[in-house]
């Protein structure tokens, strides 16, 4: 089988979706046209800057290139949790706990995979490193993201509830651990809900697109269901060391509530 090369105009002609959806929302007043227009412009310019930045890597293959690009994932991934939180944490635990977290979850899963799983050498090579930690990041950072969201935002609502427990003599870990476990229950939904549909609901964009670019079904099935468990590992100890770590910052050393470490 070949691979069916694209052109810009069968690319224009699916933008044409797009702006009819643009269209389409001014009448019925959605307020959506611009959001939409923006949303379909940012697409083409950042996926058509990462095709130019991943084929100067492929020729380069160094793992100084390589950590350079995995830094600016990881960076631009820490800030979109932080914008993610309706109550974030302030000073740089509103950045830290999220960026940390998922730096080590992602990283140790796509490395686990390179050289145990997949067994490429050398392990960075960024035709596979590249797009692995791309999708574990994804994943992971809505997982941590909506963790922390309930995180802070319930032990915000109920805090007389958490001091209450601390009066009468409970540890820190205590008085919020159902809290905690309800936040990382939260992050975890997601990937569960996906891992139960795939394949009858939805087929995923990867395997489609290997199906679609030759890839023999049987051989993206298995790819697939590697990237599926990868991304529930990622995103599951992610969620649970950024949940943890954030449950931690909401009491000081003498185990008192510390709400202030929160921008109300």
């Amino acid at each position: 089988m070949h691979v069916i090369s694209l052109s810009p105009v069968d690319l224009s002609i699916s933008a044409l979706l797009v702006i009819a959806l643009a269209l389409l929302s001014i009448p019925m007043k959605l307020h959506l046209s611009r959001q939409l227009l923006f949303a379909g412009s940012r697409t083409v310019l950042q996926l058509s800057l990462v095709g130019m930045v991943l084929k100067a890597l492929f020729d380069y293959m160094h793992p100084a290139g390589l950590a350079a690009v995995a830094a600016v994932m990881v960076g631009a991934a820490g800030v979109e949790i932080m914008r993610r939180q309706k109550r974030r944490f302030t000073g740089a635990w509103s950045i830290g706990v999220g960026t940390l977290s998922m730096f080590i979850s992602s990283f140790c899963v796509t490395i686990l995979a390179l050289t145990v799983v997949i067994d490429i050498r050398p392990w960075y090579h960024p035709q596979y490193a590249v797009p692995l930690l791309g999708m574990i990041l994804g994943n992971t950072m809505s997982g941590i993201a909506v963790g922390l969201d309930r995180l802070t935002a319930v032990a915000w609502d109920q805090r007389t509830i958490i001091e209450a427990r601390l009066t009468l003599g409970h540890r820190w870990s205590e008085a919020i651990e159902e809290i905690r476990r309800e936040s990382i229950r939260s992050g975890l939904i997601p990937i569960i809900n996906s891992m139960s549909v795939v394949g009858l609901v939805s087929l995923p964009g990867m395997m489609t697109g290997q199906i679609l670019s030759g890839t023999l079904p049987m051989e993206a099935v298995k790819y697939q269901i590697l990237i599926m468990f990868l991304i529930a590992g990622g995103t599951g100890f992610g969620t649970i060391l950024a949940v943890t770590l954030g449950a931690r910052r909401l009491f000081d050393d003498r185990e008192r509530l510390r709400l202030d470490r929160l921008r109300s």
